[in-house]
């Protein structure tokens, strides 16, 4: 583990968390070929829950096996890897601490007509396994956001009690939020401070679009003049919202894209000073040689001045 005096700086924001949880974001922070530089690369796994196994790894048949995975996150020097319960439950006694790992505790699917989450592992559940973190999905805008709410509540202050940092999923999906206003600027700017203000530790949030939804946020976006033409101004305003920079955050890496496109977006968090970014199907839908050869390409730009 590597620790640098800019991720002291980042832990410094955290002074109300306890030691705990301050070690295992560092620990975090200063794993892999990132590790001390403030930025993050996490592998998320949580897709075959999401969007179904044959959607998600039949195009590269090696991920249907949880250990691929693991792996390919050790391999590839990534800070962490998350994953739901099964996954690390089958992988993690192999790999023994060799990456800090993420315990996706909350799923949905797409077999399901609601936008709710249900809570498929336990805090308990993270610390057999070594984890460094629980994560958590919330939807903003959803008929269950509440409940959400409350659940995430309960899950990670039990999570911080027993000294395991906390990774928040924002994403805002509802009845009144259109579908090109899931990734509108004022939406994701919402979204973030929201998880800002749950307690979060670690956000992650879409990257946000230019467009500004219908809503009573637009209005503070026109009249304020909030730049938001480049992504790289985007990224930025959404680390100011999340407490003017004190909040970790990073950037789903979304549908999937070719290389450049990926550069292009991971260039730009850089820039904007985010955190990094947390890429699934992006690296597992690639062949594990393509995946480890992009994955090293976005580690040099967020390593770059």
């Amino acid at each position: 583990m590597k620790v640098t005096n800019t991720t002291r700086k980042i832990i410094s924001n955290y002074t109300h968390e306890n030691i705990g949880v301050r070690s295992n974001l560092m620990k975090i922070l200063g794993h892999g070929k990132l590790g001390g530089t403030g930025r993050m690369i996490i592998l998320p796994v949580d897709q075959g829950f999401e969007h179904g196994p044959d959607r998600s790894f039949a195009v590269n048949s090696p991920a249907y096996d949880p250990n691929y995975h693991h792996q390919l996150a050790i391999d590839a020097g990534l800070s962490a890897y998350a994953a739901p319960l099964g996954l690390l439950q089958t992988s993690s006694g192999n790999y023994n601490g060799q990456i800090p790992t993420i315990l996706k505790i909350n799923s949905s699917n797409t077999l399901a007509t609601s936008l709710d989450q249900a809570v498929t592992g336990s805090v308990n559940d993270a610390l057999k396994l070594g984890c460094a973190a629980i994560g958590f999905t919330i939807y903003p805008g959803s008929d269950h956001n509440f409940e959400l709410m409350e659940e995430f509540k309960r899950l990670s202050f039990e999570a911080k009690e027993k000294g395991l940092a906390v990774v928040l999923w924002a994403y805002a999906r509802g009845s009144k939020i259109s579908k090109k206003g899931e990734t509108a600027m004022n939406i994701i700017s919402y979204a973030a401070h929201m998880s800002a203000l749950l307690g979060a530790n670690i956000i992650k949030v879409k990257l946000p679009s230019d467009f500004l939804e219908e809503d009573p946020t637009k209005k503070a976006f026109e009249d304020n003049n909030i730049p938001i033409s480049t992504l790289k101004d985007r990224v930025a305003h959404i680390k100011k919202v999340a407490f003017d920079g004190k909040r970790l955050v990073v950037f789903s890496g979304g549908d999937a894209k070719d290389d450049q496109a990926l550069m292009d977006e991971v260039l730009a968090i850089h820039q904007g000073d985010g955190n990094g970014s947390i890429i699934g199907r992006n690296c597992f839908q690639r062949s594990r040689v393509d995946a480890l050869a992009l994955l090293e390409r976005m580690i040099q730009i967020y390593k770059s001045k």
